[in-house]
């Protein structure tokens, strides 16, 4: 019986590596390359997991071994729940112009209008920003009547080389005074919106290069956020889209670090998910954002289903400042 005890302590501690590993990288933002960032998004099931190796510290006696997993869970827990923290509303609340901004996916292109258009009625959206366009899939919107919702817009088709669904837009109620966009792997069209508000607010689609599959994937991926831009004086900046990053991703943390507010997280609802596979119920990852500049208050937020895409939208209503 001892030496069997003796073999379990032996264990418990190696068993633990992992768990300190990731809690490690989360906390210090120092995961880097394939296959530790597409890694890192599993970081809350990391941290709900990391009651076993604790349970087998406790099991085999071995008191550095419960430490070490205790302690990575906590530190792997912390990081989680963060984003569940809401901010205090603001006191008195603020009486500015308002603006419903919703991001959606359209699954390369095989979503049918009809939900985009529920989601734009139903939620009174002003400002619809679109990743996963394809030619076929914007006719069929065109079709549908995006337009008598929603009239003015900036479609970017996908560059030559590139996949369809590369494209993406943003189609608002608003009229829009200046057309642009951001440079990345997809198309990440921009809007300036006419208003009364000074500074102007504007949109961008984002859609960044998924850092799933290879090394190459993500420096893809990590060129396309170093590239959005910081906020700015003279504009009122949202960024809206799949970010193909959460939380526990330091290069969305150096994003959030240039002075934008994230939406879903100032509401406290930061670990609602936004993706998941079609056909599967897990795994759950927060992907979607609506950034903000810190200038504009977050009144409230959904996530919403949308029939036939593996994402749900995010629509942030805004109340813009100087209103």
């Amino acid at each position: 019986m001892p030496s069997r005890r003796s073999a379990r302590r032996r264990w418990a501690l190696p068993a633990a590596a992992p768990w300190a590993t990731w809690a490690v990288l989360r906390a210090t933002g120092s995961e880097r390359g394939f296959p530790l960032i597409p890694a890192l998004s599993f970081t809350p099931y990391a941290a709900a997991s990391a009651v076993l190796p604790f349970a087998l510290a406790v099991h085999a006696r071995s008191r550095a071994a419960a430490l070490v997993a205790a302690g990575s869970g906590a530190v792997l827990a912390g990081a989680v729940l963060v984003p569940a923290r809401r901010r205090p509303p603001a006191c008195p609340p603020p009486s500015g112009a308002r603006l419903r901004v919703a991001t959606v996916s359209l699954r390369r292109g095989l979503v049918a209008p009809g939900p985009v258009l529920e989601l734009v009625r139903r939620h009174d959206v002003d400002v619809l920003a679109v990743q996963e366009l394809t030619p076929r899939a914007e006719a069929a919107l065109r079709a549908a009547g995006i337009h008598t919702l929603l009239p003015h817009g900036h479609v970017l088709a996908a560059r030559p080389g590139q996949v369809l669904s590369a494209s993406g837009a943003v189609w608002t109620r608003v009229p829009v005074t200046g057309r642009g966009e951001v440079p990345g792997e997809f198309e990440q069209p921009t809007v300036r919106l006419a208003g009364s508000t000074a500074p102007a607010v504007e949109v961008t689609s984002v859609h960044t290069f998924p850092p799933a599959t290879s090394p190459a994937s993500v420096r893809r991926w990590a060129r396309d956020l170093a590239s959005l831009p910081a906020p700015a004086p003279d504009l009122l900046r949202v960024l809206a889209g799949d970010f193909n990053a959460t939380f526990d991703h330091a290069a969305l943390r150096a994003v959030l670090g240039l002075g934008y507010d994230d939406a879903a997280r100032a509401a406290g609802k930061g670990l609602a998910w936004t993706w998941r596979p079609l056909r599967l119920r897990f795994p759950r990852l927060v992907l979607d954002h609506v950034l903000v500049d810190p200038r504009i208050t977050i009144a409230s937020v959904d996530v919403v289903p949308v029939s036939g895409s593996d994402h749900r939208a995010v629509v942030a209503e805004l109340v813009l400042p100087g209103g």
